[in-house]
């Protein structure tokens, strides 16, 4: 449906225009987004893989790297392929449900991501401060149900979203200026009062970012006072097991704050800088995490260099 800008409607589908503003680029912007889409896709599908068929890897850790590599694929698989068809083939077009169901899937995945963030955070917790305690604290039980609860409350998060919109049925216009159906793109269209909605997602984000951030902080507050009191050796050894998560929560939370930031405050920010920053933290998170899980744990390595050996012999 053509789009309408002094009267309201009720849209079928929605266009999404990419990144507005860099339209001369989209060329060389999908070919860096293909990049590391495709990176991304092959280290969490090789992580998955590696921890599934390596029996020695059922632990634990391992079941939080598998729920996180699962996730990333959904977060990625949920956004790029569709910018890459209106990058390449100028297919902007989304049905309206399909629209809801991708902003479902991007927010809700982003949700489950930091939760499993969180219980890593736990984990990390108990390893170093209750080492003693550690089998009995973190079993196979505890990780599923922490597991479910992340997911669960990702999905009771996110949902009331997307459910609210499909009540709005008259919008503005058919036209998101985005690359990706993203919450607040999608409400600025509608012919109604939103502001439900606006401190809705806010408190949603308020949430899960800040809450999960403040906890998983709390937790290496009490893990470093745990270190102080360790000889240098053991300090170094432990912290080194930590170094892995460290690394993952700053590539996961960097750049949803500075999007964040930059949305709310960031008036004078160009449109296009705000939309090349939400699609950094739908790519960087889920290209990062197998790079630093599968560099800094050494039975993924060692599976990895098996499985490159073989091939060469096979050759």
């Amino acid at each position: 449906m053509d789009t309408h800008n002094n009267s309201c409607f009720h849209p079928t589908s929605f266009m999404l225009l990419g990144i507005p503003g860099l339209e001369h680029l989209h060329i060389w912007i999908s070919i860096a987004f293909f990049s590391l889409f495709l990176s991304a896709f092959v280290g969490n599908y090789t992580v998955l893989l590696i921890i599934v068929m390596e029996t020695s890897l059922h632990q634990p850790m391992y079941i939080y790297l598998t729920l996180l590599a699962f996730v990333d694929l959904i977060l990625s698989n949920s956004t790029i392929p569709k910018l890459l068809g209106i990058f390449w083939f100028q297919y902007s077009k989304i049905d309206f449900q399909a629209c809801l169901l991708q902003m479902f899937f991007v927010h809700a995945s982003s949700t489950v991501e930091s939760g499993i963030f969180l219980s890593m955070a736990y984990d990390r917790y108990v390893a170093i401060c209750n080492p003693l305690r550690y089998s009995v604290m973190v079993t196979t039980s505890v990780i599923i149900k922490t597991g479910a609860f992340s997911i669960l409350r990702g999905v009771l998060y996110i949902l009331p979203l997307p459910l609210l919109l499909s009540s709005f049925h008259l919008y503005t216009s058919n036209v998101i200026l985005h690359s990706y159906c993203e919450h607040m793109a999608v409400v600025r269209l509608a012919c109604a009062d939103v502001s439900f909605n606006d401190h809705l997602g806010m408190a949603v984000g308020f949430m899960v970012l800040v809450m999960d951030l403040v906890l998983i902080v709390t937790s290496y507050v009490m893990i470093l006072r745990s270190l102080l009191r360790l000889t240098s050796d053991a300090r170094l050894k432990a912290f080194g097991t930590c170094v892995s998560h460290v690394c993952a929560i700053l590539c996961f939370y960097t750049p949803i704050l500075c999007s964040s930031l930059v949305h709310r405050f960031g008036t004078s920010v160009p449109h296009h800088t705000h939309i090349l920053l939400a699609n950094v933290y739908l790519l960087v998170p889920p290209l990062m995490n197998p790079l630093v899980y599968g560099i800094r744990t050494k039975q993924i390595r060692a599976r990895v260099r098996r499985f490159f050996y073989r091939a060469d012999n096979v050759y």
